[in-house]
């Protein structure tokens, strides 16, 4: 039962550290043995961290590709836009223009027609010039 639990909480740092006890064998093993395990726990604890981070690092990568694609979607797909709607333009303008000519020709020249009949003072106003002049005498 206490070689399960050794193995469990242990596993090889255990078998490593008597390895390294009995090969350097310090003066004191009972406190080499304690700063081996101590030094083992911050290596390994250090180890994982850095993979931690390395599979963080690796995934806001992945997420910044995946968003750099995607904008990279988004931007074709608005030139796609872009280049329909230029090209729908170009077709209906001159149509457009074509249909809308003769149509403003055509009202045109009463317009000019009316504006040359009238006769009226520089200055004064069409309307002034209708109003019938009164006289007031004293």
């Amino acid at each position: 039962m206490e070689t399960a639990y050794l193995k469990k909480c242990f596993g090889n740092s255990l078998t490593q550290a008597l390895a390294e006890v009995a090969s350097v064998r310090p003066s004191d093993p009972i406190e080499y043995l304690a700063h081996w395990l101590y030094h083992y726990r911050d290596v390994t604890n250090a180890e994982e961290k850095k993979r931690q981070e390395e599979a963080q690092l690796k995934e806001e990568y992945d997420r910044s590709l995946k968003e750099g694609r995607m904008a990279e979607m988004v931007k074709q797909e608005e030139e796609q836009i872009q280049q329909r709607c230029d090209k729908c333009h170009q077709e209906l303008l001159p149509e457009a223009l074509s249909s809308k000519t003769p149509a403003l020709q055509k009202d045109k020249a009463p317009l000019e027609k009316e504006t040359m009949g009238q006769t009226s003072q520089p200055g004064v106003s069409s309307v002034a010039a209708e109003m019938p002049q009164w006289v007031f005498t004293s």
